[in-house]
């Protein structure tokens, strides 16, 4: 087969075309990882070249291989209890103040975007399970959601090699892990707990689907946006967040050069981001 090429015009194109249906923009530095991944989907697909593979990739009616290109590109690094500290937050300040001001019994949602393999929705269950004497008073839901279809599939598997589950005390690997092969797997009941969904947050049609949160984990997925998308995608988390609402970011994130919409909460455990009381 003769060598592929992605030239810099190339890459310009695709990076342009996939920002528009992401919302993640390649800087320069990820130049090596595009091109790697691109020319993999190229061979793949028997594709001759760049220009006949963009051309298909642009015009096919189902969409099928953008997906596999998303799933090919995006990245899901992770383990259970990655910042912990915003768990504990949840448990001693976020809930007790949503309860406070709750009227109703409807359930508490929370909502992790994106799942990556499920470590975070899953590690939020087992952080309510053992951390929240009031859990057994309330109905749960834990949505998570990714835009790899691939990462979903395995998230509802609940497979995991040790390094995913080597922050997560002993006792706990025990209680909702069996051994599976050279890794774990986490218990049928916790699988079972959470609702996993494809959703791309560059698209706000399709994030006004989900209404009603009371806290969403979104960690370290708007650092591949650039500021005109993290704005459009900080506007649509708040307008699925119930008024009182949080929004976790990652620990490198900050809203400030996002949106004003937010409120800045300084609780013991973390900063995070509150929808105002009162809001629309």
């Amino acid at each position: 087969m003769p060598e592929i090429q992605i030239s810099d015009g190339d890459f310009l194109r695709l990076r342009e075309f996939f920002y528009r249906k992401t919302g993640i923009l390649f800087e320069p530095s990820k130049r090596y990882f595009v091109d790697k991944r691109l020319i993999e989907r190229i061979r793949a697909t028997d594709c001759e070249d760049f220009r006949s593979y963009f051309t298909m990739l642009r015009f096919q009616a189902s969409g099928q291989e953008l997906q596999t290109l998303v799933n090919a590109m995006t990245v899901n690094e992770t383990y259970f209890f990655r910042e912990e500290y915003q768990f504990a937050c949840l448990v001693n300040s976020m809930l007790p103040e949503i309860l406070a001001h709750r009227t109703d019994r409807d359930p508490i949602r929370i909502w992790s975007i994106p799942s990556s393999s499920g470590e975070e929705p899953y590690g939020i269950a087992i952080y309510l399970l053992e951390h929240w004497k009031t859990l057994s008073e309330w109905d749960v839901e834990i949505v998570s959601s990714d835009i790899d279809t691939d990462i979903l599939a395995r998230a509802r598997e609940g497979l995991y090699q040790a390094r995913a589950v080597q922050h997560l005390p002993a006792p706990l690997l025990s209680k909702y892990f069996t051994r599976k092969g050279d890794g774990y797997r986490i218990s049928e009941t916790l699988r079972e707990v959470v609702d996993f969904t494809r959703v791309n947050l560059a698209e706000p049609a399709a994030v006004r689907m989900y209404r009603n949160f009371d806290v969403i984990f979104c960690r370290n997925l708007l650092i591949y946006f650039d500021d005109l998308s993290r704005k459009q995608a900080a506007e649509s988390l708040y307008d699925v967040l119930r008024p009182g609402g949080f929004l976790c970011l990652g620990h490198s994130e900050s809203m400030s050069r996002m949106s004003l919409l937010f409120r800045v909460r300084r609780f013991p455990e973390a900063i995070v981001y509150q929808k105002p009381w009162g809001a629309r």
